[in-house]
């Protein structure tokens, strides 16, 4: 799983608000703004399983194709009862700027079933996963549309969609997710990859904005996979994180929290509520928090005109999908708060799938050294090109990676032209 992450019917305005924003700015012909807000194709299934009792219930699946023209789709796939289509068109767009950001050859996917797998048994959800990969085989394959894990599904949920699809082939496609246990052409370093991907984006902010990380004071919104690897890759850094929370629950210690007390409490009692070395405080509390570095790793929409005038931050990173939006981004802008944007900053994961997939396709294998190097530099390469665009256009980093990635998507599409 990469966020936990509640759905939200907003998500897709905020999405084509901020492509339309830097079409503007590109001066985007109205047929190419058309096709680039457009999903090139949308899958919806419907199917049933067979549950433990003998009983069936049908399920809906989705899996969603937003643009192809610089290379093969590519995008998770989440399990979670509120899913909806208009969800799965902004995070589909929103994975199209971000391989473009990063400038790795693939378009933007999203897909899921409408599900709550906390619902089901293991072999229940076994059985949906094969019936909903079944359902979708014709759209997915290692050359055209490679999944992920997201929300809700993990490396055993990548498993079993690779083997269904490979018994429909008769043959190992290992290629065909990323995201998979090692043994059967996992990566080295992909589970931590979003979380390095953040961590090595903050270093270059730091560096331009003259903030030593040693010592710096971090808060974190989200204690999950990302958020607390991301935690705890700066701690090694020497930053204090002053701030964690999870979903119900938030920890606030101006000292730095024990990092490794806060998991052990979090894993004994399955909340974070009731540390007892620091003070509770509730998600949006975190978000004004007095800090030097704030971290959204969970939620969307998060950040509005509302409240983003609270946040005292000087950097903020946004480690989740989407938790900021454009009004947001123009109280940071004049309140002169350096942000890091979601399509930059989170883009470690995809870049490190980008690694896995190439080595599954090649039969070759990197060490974990490796895979980490190749994530920094390209990393760091895209940190700096965004960057410089901000500067030269005298924008914010939000525009600048947007007329990065969107500049690059929709030359792809005018050089291939139309087809016929």
């Amino acid at each position: 799983m990469t966020t936990e992450t509640d759905q939200s019917p907003n998500l897709l305005q905020t999405a084509r608000n901020q492509f339309n924003n830097v079409a503007d700015i590109l001066g985007l012909e109205t047929g190419l703004r058309k096709v680039l807000l457009t999903c090139k194709r949308e899958l919806t299934v419907n199917f049933p399983v067979q549950m433990d009792n003998g009983t069936a219930e049908v399920y809906t699946g989705y899996r969603f194709q937003h643009n192809v023209a610089r290379g093969p789709a590519k995008g998770g796939i989440r399990y979670h009862p509120g899913l909806t289509p208009d969800d799965l068109r902004a995070l589909a767009m929103l994975m199209t700027w971000k391989c473009a950001t990063v400038d790795i050859p693939y378009g933007g996917a999203k897909g899921g079933g409408v599900v709550d797998p906390k619902n089901l048994s293991q072999p229940e959800l076994e059985r949906l996963t094969r019936r909903y990969a079944t359902e979708i085989s014709l759209m997915i394959g290692p050359d055209t549309d490679i999944a992920a894990p997201d929300v809700n599904t993990d490396s055993q949920t990548m498993a079993w969609i690779m083997d269904t699809y490979s018994m429909q082939k008769g043959y190992s496609v290992t290629a065909v997710v990323t995201g998979k246990p090692i043994n059967i052409g996992g990566a080295e370093g992909r589970g931590e990859a979003t979380a390095r991907g953040v961590q090595y984006v903050i270093r270059e902010a730091c560096r331009e904005k003259n903030i030593q990380l040693e010592g710096a004071k971090i808060a974190v919104q989200g204690f999950g996979n990302v958020g607390a690897t991301v935690a705890r890759l700066l701690a090694e850094d020497g930053a204090l994180i002053v701030a964690i929370s999870d979903s119900a629950n938030g920890l606030y210690n101006p000292q730095g929290l024990d990092l490794k007390n806060v998991t052990i409490y979090q894993q004994e009692h399955h909340s974070l509520a009731g540390y007892p070395n620091a003070d509770g405080i509730s998600n949006q509390d975190l978000l004004g928090l007095d800090c030097d570095i704030l971290i959204p790793a969970a939620f969307e929409n998060q950040l509005n005109g509302q409240n983003a005038g609270q946040v005292k931050a000087k950097i903020v990173v946004e480690a989740a999908n989407g938790p900021s939006n454009l009004e947001a981004d123009r109280v940071f802008h004049d309140n002169g708060i350096f942000l890091v944007p979601d399509i930059l900053a989170n883009a470690g994961g995809v870049t490190v799938s980008y690694f896995e997939w190439v080595q599954d396709l090649q039969s070759f294998f990197w060490n974990e050294a490796e895979t980490n190097r190749r994530l920094n530099t390209i990393m760091s390469k895209a940190f700096g090109e965004v960057h410089k665009i901000a500067q030269e256009r005298k924008v914010d980093m939000r525009t600048a990676a947007y007329i990065l990635a969107v500049g690059r998507v929709a030359e792809a599409c005018l050089t291939r032209g139309i087809y016929p």
